[in-house]
């Protein structure tokens, strides 16, 4: 019985539901975190990209700028036509200036989004590291118990009978792990019921190496000081 409610102590760790939940969060920030690491990662390939046209394009100006100061350019034609494509370049070029701000925008937008998801995953490793903790110590303690229970067993186990023993697994497996009871002020603990009359007159006249069964749920009746017979 008591393996029994160590096996099940051991399962029902509350660490195990918290490192279940925590684990599930942990993906799921970690998740946030790579698409958000990926989006700060594109919008600095963006920024770049639209830096570099605004570059281009400044360039362009100062060629023309350059070609409009010299005077090389005599032609009234040409002329109208190199001032109109300056006042063009130069609306390009606010126009990709702008462009530029609003990607650095989304730049540090999602640079904050990566700060703070960083600092959350960080978070929950720690707690899981903690609730790992806990757990493995829980569960060496309850290993620990299970090995001194199971080598206590083993030597009672040693002292009595074959059929004895066959006949309380065949009982335990039949009664949910509990295969013997204590009798108790003339109650059985296995299904907390008291005897009747017929029962307790028949533990009475029992020799006290004689294996008695309770009627009700079928177990080895353990008779003790504290039976009340």
């Amino acid at each position: 019985m008591r393996l029994s409610q160590l096996a099940h102590k051991r399962k029902s760790l509350p660490e195990h539901a918290e490192l279940e939940s925590l684990t599930k969060d942990l993906t799921q920030q970690r998740d946030l975190l790579v698409a958000a690491q990926t989006e700060e990662s594109d919008t600095a390939r963006e920024q770049t990209k639209a830096e570099q046209d605004v570059d281009q394009v400044r360039q362009r100006a100062a060629r023309d700028q350059q070609r409009l100061d010299s005077g090389a350019v005599g032609s009234p034609k040409d002329l109208e036509n190199l001032q109109r494509e300056l006042a063009s370049l130069a609306k390009r070029q606010g126009d990709l200036e702008d462009v530029v701000l609003e990607i650095m925008e989304r730049r540090e937008s999602a640079a904050e989004r990566v700060s703070e998801l960083t600092e959350r995953v960080a978070s929950i490793q720690s707690r899981t590291d903690d609730a790992l903790a806990r757990r493995d110590a829980a569960t060496g303690e309850i290993d620990a118990e299970i090995a001194a229970v199971t080598k206590e067993r083993e030597i009672v186990v040693g002292s009595v009978p074959a059929d004895l023993i066959a006949l309380y697994e065949k009982i335990r497996v039949k009664q949910g792990g509990v295969g013997a009871a204590k009798l108790y002020q003339r109650r059985c603990l296995g299904c907390q019921l008291e005897l009747d009359i017929s029962e307790i007159n028949e533990v009475k006249a029992a020799a006290r190496d004689k294996v008695l069964r309770h009627e009700n749920c079928g177990r080895i009746l353990v008779r003790t000081a504290d039976s009340g017979i």
